[in-house]
């Protein structure tokens, strides 16, 4: 058994740190914000946000087929009630995790699921880091100490981090320039966004995967992901496959404003 949450499914998926605005009208959610709002506060204000994989009335289909089963729960941060009954709010990602069970009900009309918290590897990475490429071939020289291989997978993250950092910038000044909304040197930008992530690299992680302009699939595989260092490899080949097509096309897959953050107005 795992612990129940209430869902919200989205379009996107949310990553752990990412704000997350959305503009609450359908009634079974009006009543999900209600719901929360009736929690004590320090008991925890949030619900699980999970992409959808195919259509939008999930309830009214096979639920279990229309999302997928990774999510992310958002933390509520600001609620303001509006004239019509609805909401706006603003959330925040909090922490991954596995859907067990979906719980379809009329009350409360908005789907709920038992889950599994995933727990993010990072000592257990960092612990084997780069070992394969520092052991020789059998017969070499002895395997090195687990000291010298924690600071080789440190030192390589960090290589990783600025390689990742480096493509992110690039990235974005392409796709700004090609849509015009900001001028050719615009360095500036993209530094704006790297330093709110500066020495954390779980964080420019979570950076890249939710301002990148990925399809969903791709989205949904970097939250799926449960080591940094391996989320930051794959942002390394996804943001050289990108580059490629924007200096190869010269197109924008969509509006520079995505940058953001995921958005809905759901």
């Amino acid at each position: 058994m795992g612990d129940l949450i209430p869902l919200f499914p989205l379009g996107t998926p949310l990553f752990p740190g990412v704000l997350l605005p959305l503009q609450v009208f359908e009634p079974r959610y009006r009543r999900l914000v209600r719901d929360l709002l009736a929690v004590p506060e320090g008991a925890g204000r949030f619900f699980g946000v999970v992409a959808i994989r195919q259509g939008w009335e999930v309830e009214r289909v096979a639920p279990a087929e229309a999302i997928y089963d990774v999510g992310c729960t958002a933390r509520l941060q600001t609620v303001r009630p509006q004239p019509d009954g609805g909401f706006r709010i603003v959330t925040v990602g909090g922490d991954r995790f596995r859907l067990l069970e979906l719980l379809v009900s009329d009350d409360p009309p908005y789907l709920r699921a038992e889950v599994e918290w995933l727990a993010e590897e990072e000592a257990a990475e960092e612990a084997a880091g780069d070992q394969e490429g520092l052991a020789g071939p059998e017969g070499s020289a002895p395997a090195p100490s687990d000291d010298v291989v924690t600071d080789v997978a440190r030192g390589s993250l960090e290589v990783l981090v600025r390689g990742v950092g480096g493509l992110f910038a690039r990235y974005v000044t392409a796709v700004a320039g090609l849509a015009g909304e900001i001028p050719d040197d615009a360095e500036p930008e993209a530094g704006d966004l790297l330093s709110a992530v500066d020495g954390d690299p779980r964080a420019l992680s979570y950076l890249v995967a939710s301002a990148a302009l990925l399809t969903t699939e791709d989205r949904q595989a970097l939250l799926a992901e449960s080591t940094t260092r391996r989320r930051l490899r794959a942002e390394s080949r996804l943001l050289r496959r990108e580059l490629t097509l924007l200096e190869t096309i010269g197109a924008v897959p969509a509006p520079l404003q995505r940058f953001a953050g995921p958005r809905s107005v759901n």
